[in-house]
């Protein structure tokens, strides 16, 4: 399938950049000249511009400044790894035009949709997640003064990682002139309460579109787990005298995901699919001992159907099973979501981030034991 992109062969007066831990601020001619790194001790025998500095280790309970660019531009591509004991424990954010407030706050594994602190294969056109836990994102962000990357550390134990921002530095902030500001929100229901819809943006003011979600869902209770809604209020939907209806409503969980009848091809169950702009690349089955519950991970990038609001937006989706009589049956699972969208502005509101306890995966530490 032939993928949207621009024209490869378009000639263009820019510069491009990659900030890593062998060239921290990304200057030019400035990379493998490290005398002191992670990799000092491999190097001994070779020296400099011999992969001195390949990572950086992030302390407990402590931030680092992964990037820091100044002048106009467009992260193009982020790589990234680090242990998967750290997928849901180390927070990325990063923070547009001197905003104070982050317009990506996100868990590492989330936004590489990778929530369950385990792998699974992504073949998707703006995430790649390789073998094993190579995280790449393609998603486009354009800033006009600045952009700043950070990683926070929620636990006590020490984090390697291993990152390459790479990016285009524009001579004029004109470049970036009608582009909006990449944002990523993290939400987490657990378990969900009853009766409730599951919150994936509420309330975000001003223009823009909607372009991606990703959710890593825990069953919290036997049969089918995916009949419900999701539903996006656009510009004024909450506020209709009758009452908040949305613009835009699904027909259910696994037809937003671009599947059908339960994900079930007969005679294999669950079958985990990858395509350009949404899949279901995991699923993680009962083992009998202590993980007792199915989990799932599903994305659907918008990329070729962006939703726009000029307002603001909503959006929220329901958990629904079967009970007696084919009734509904609304349910109590662990869902967590990551909603990615593009605003005209470079922070909004955002949820309360949850803590290392409320992040912790049931049966998993969020720490490796000593």
């Amino acid at each position: 399938m032939k993928l949207s992109q621009p024209d490869i062969s378009a000639l263009r007066s820019v510069q491009s950049r990659s900030i890593s831990p062998e060239n921290f601020d990304g200057s030019k001619g400035g990379g493998g000249r490290a005398t002191e790194g992670t990799g000092a001790a491999c190097a001994v025998d070779l020296g400099v511009g011999w992969k001195v500095s390949p990572s950086v280790d992030i302390a407990g309970h402590s931030t680092f400044e992964m990037a820091n660019i100044t002048g106009a531009g467009k992260v193009t591509h982020i790589w990234l790894t680090t242990h998967r004991d750290h997928w849901r424990s180390l927070v990325l954010r990063a923070y547009w035009d001197d905003a104070t407030e982050p317009a990506i706050e996100v868990p590492l594994g989330d936004f590489f949709a990778n929530g369950w602190g385990k792998f699974a294969q992504v073949s998707s056109a703006m995430v790649a997640s390789n073998p094993h836990g190579g995280f790449n994102s393609y998603w486009p962000m354009p800033f006009a003064k600045n952009a700043r990357f950070t990683i926070e550390n929620l636990v006590e134990n020490q984090a390697t990682v291993y990152y390459q921002v790479s990016y285009e530095s524009y001579p004029e902030a004109e470049e970036v002139a009608g582009l909006g500001y990449f944002h990523a929100q993290f939400q987490r229901s657990n378990p969900l309460p009853d009766k409730q819809t599951h919150p994936i943006l509420t309330g975000i003011e001003g223009s823009g579109h909607y372009v991606g979600t990703y959710m890593a869902w825990g069953v919290n209770s036997p049969g089918w787990w995916g009949e419900g809604e999701i539903k996006f209020y656009l510009d004024g939907d909450r506020e209709q005298p009758d009452g908040a209806w949305p613009t835009i409503a699904g027909t259910g969980t696994e037809d937003y995901f671009g599947g059908a009848w339960n994900f079930d091809v007969p005679g294999q169950g669950y079958t985990e699919y990858n395509t350009p702009y949404l899949g279901m690349p995991q699923v993680i089955r009962p083992d009998g001992l202590y993980h007792s519950q199915q989990r799932f991970g599903l994305y659907r990038w918008h990329v070729m159907d962006p939703i726009h609001f000029q307002q603001d937006l909503t959006v929220d989706i329901q958990a629904l099973g079967w009970r007696s009589r084919h009734r509904y049956n609304p349910l109590h699972d662990d869902i967590a979501s990551t909603a990615f969208f593009y605003l005209d502005r470079p922070a909004t509101n955002r949820p309360e981030f949850p803590s290392a306890d409320d992040l912790e995966l049931a049966g998993e530490p969020m720490q490796p034991l000593s």
